[in-house]
């Protein structure tokens, strides 16, 4: 679009609050924002003092072909969108929280009669309490252990009722209440799970005040076991605490986040403080934060990082004032159903615990920016080692990985994975659905799946593809290096299609055979072992291993679906309503299977007839 179509643009944008996005030449959206003024805002992009204010600024004002919008009924709803869009689209230009990992939480199955409590990687809106997150499994499941021995939770598959004649080996042990057997009911199971609730939330003492209260009655009332047992949790709960360092005198619940920037990376410290004591503390990188101000990255962190929080305390501390502090503030008290204070220390206990935090971001980003510099420089040493080794003329900065995953000939799919500059470039893995191949054949399996892929190279579109990769570049890119799963067989396979696309001697390509690890090339009968500390033969196999992986994953997924279709598919009179009714009953073929006519006719939207076919036919 042409900078008078801009203008002109620009001249019909509302004046009313919502959310715009710029996009480039491509169509691709490459910046989100929202304002109270939308007219305002989108306008100032273009000033002169808007683009001598930073190089970025001038580089997507430069990129921006055309502006989207959307009208909301308020800054808070536009702050909601934009958060949305951003997690959806991931813009090149706005600021992103860098959070590969799913972090694991504990999960506390409230909706239940008798709540159990697990480990978990996602938040569900499914009436579960969730605290975290924890920065590794491990200490999950360590805090899960510690716990256990405070507030014995059921881990069992049994139907409680609280008639079962005989408790588990945990009962015994005091790491379970027995409810199966009626030792507790369910009102008095819940409140445990409660305090569990609590004690995960960092409310200790009214937990230990209670315990010390109820220890003082089963002492008095004589009963010196139960007391001896309260006793043993509270002390259980003392020896936590001791862990936990005493940081404020101050005992209301709250977050200190510290900014730590350097060289183009900026590196986020949270520390968790509540009543008091440090109980947890974590770090996170933010992605495209160069020439960003503090308080630009402040606000993006704080929409992001909180819109995932599972718990938002009453006061947060921060190193400096915030962009769009009242909106914030009021999204935040609409997120935790009361006011959050939102502070910048100039003295006291609260600067020395943003010294303490912003140390250890500088600290954390230092010890990170030398981790990126140490893999960068082993995958250069990695892909130098490919160029020699293999001959070729520059080092092989894309290279493509295949692979073919089948049993016996049937659900037979290839895989193809991407390593760019010797990282995994996850967005352009491909997987393919072998369709013209019947039963077992590797060869003409691959074949099929190379003919696809170069099929792809002089145009945007297949007749094959799905609507995701309808219109992806990334198909035109010729990789600098093919590697294929196999040997000589493999090797000339795959060289026959080459030759078809007139690529044999535009593509370098090499098969990589596991058994000896053996690396062969057209047109040669011997093969090359690499030494096996060759930083090249490592990278090989990592490449190799992961086509493997995602094959696999790819071919177990469509052997799952093709043995849920044999078994309820194909009954008579039940379509996909009923089928979908009856896995959410029972959970899996083999238990509807099992069930009785009865059982099967009592599951919404079945009746007798169908019920009896399901058995007949199972």
């Amino acid at each position: 679009m042409t900078t008078e179509k801009i203008q002109q643009l620009l001249k019909n944008i509302p004046t009313q609050p919502g959310v715009y996005l710029h996009k480039n030449a491509e169509g691709t959206i490459i910046y989100i924002g929202k304002a109270i003024n939308l007219r305002n805002r989108v306008r100032s992009y273009f000033h002169k003092s808007a683009s001598e204010s930073s190089t970025k600024t001038r580089r997507l004002v430069a990129e921006i072909a055309d502006i989207e919008f959307i009208i909301t009924g308020s800054e808070l709803e536009a702050l909601l969108l934009e958060n949305t869009l951003i997690k959806k689209h991931k813009p090149r230009y706005n600021v992103k929280l860098k959070d590969d990992k799913r972090y694991p939480y504990i999960k506390v199955h409230w909706q239940t009669d008798y709540p159990k409590v697990t480990v978990t990687r996602r938040l569900r809106n499914d009436g579960a309490r969730y605290y975290g997150p924890y920065t590794a499994s491990w200490a999950a499941y360590q805090t899960l252990d510690l716990v256990r021995k405070i507030f014995p939770y059921l881990t069992c598959t049994r139907n409680i009722d609280g008639n079962d004649e005989r408790a588990c080996l945990y009962y015994h042990i005091g790491r379970c209440a027995g409810p199966c057997i009626g030792a507790v009911n369910k009102e008095q199971y819940r409140a445990i799970i409660d305090q569990l609730c609590d004690f995960l939330g960092g409310e200790i003492k009214p937990i230990v005040d209670d315990l010390e209260r109820r220890m003082m009655v089963a002492s008095e009332a004589m009963d010196y076991e139960k007391a001896a047992q309260l006793r043993d949790q509270i002390r259980a709960i003392d020896r936590v605490v001791e862990k936990q360092k005493v940081v404020s005198n101050d005992t209301v619940d709250k977050d200190v986040i510290a900014f730590a920037q350097a060289d183009g990376s900026a590196c986020v410290q949270v520390f968790f403080i509540r009543g008091g004591r440090l109980v947890g503390r974590d770090y996170f990188i933010l992605e495209d934060s160069y020439e960003e101000d503090k308080e630009e990255m402040m606000a993006s962190f704080l929409k992001q990082f909180y819109d995932q929080a599972t718990t938002i305390p009453p006061e947060i501390v921060l190193p400096k004032d915030v962009d769009e502090l009242m909106i914030i503030k009021d999204w935040l008290k609409s997120k935790r159903g009361a006011e959050v204070l939102l502070e910048v220390p100039t003295k006291g206990e609260q600067k020395d615990l943003l010294e303490m935090a912003t140390q250890n971001a500088n600290e954390t980003l230092t010890y990170m920016q030398a981790q990126w510099a140490a893999d960068s420089n082993k995958q250069t040493a990695a892909l130098a080692d490919l160029q020699q080794a293999l001959e070729l003329s520059e080092p092989p900065s894309r290279i493509e990985c295949y692979d073919i995953s089948t049993l016996q000939g049937t659900n037979t799919v290839g895989s193809m994975v991407v390593f760019a500059k010797g990282a995994p470039r996850k967005s352009d893995y491909r997987r393919f659905k072998i369709k013209g191949v019947d039963g077992q054949d590797d060869f003409a399996s691959m074949q099929e799946m190379l003919r696809r892929r170069f099929a792809r190279v002089n145009q945007t579109t297949d007749p094959s593809a799905s609507p995701k990769t309808e219109k992806d570049d990334s198909w035109q890119i010729l990789p600098n290096l093919v590697v294929i799963d196999g040997g000589k067989g493999q090797l000339n396979a795959v060289l026959e299609v080459l030759d078809e696309f007139d690529l044999r001697d535009k593509v370098p390509i090499v098969g990589l055979a596991k058994r000896e690890e053996e690396l062969f090339f057209p047109g040669r009968s011997d093969s090359l072992m690499l030494p096996h500390d060759s930083q090249g033969l490592k990278l090989l196999q990592r490449i190799r291993d992961e086509a493997h992986r995602f094959g696999v994953t790819y071919h177990r997924k469509l052997r799952g679906k093709a043995a849920l279709r044999s078994g309820l598919d194909d009954i008579p009179g039940i379509g996909p309503k009923r089928r979908r009714a009856l896995l959410l009953k029972f959970g899996s073929v083999k238990k509807i299977r099992a069930a009785s006519v009865e059982a099967l006719a009592a599951v919404p939207s079945m009746n007798r007839k169908a019920a009896e076919s399901v058995k007949a036919n199972l």
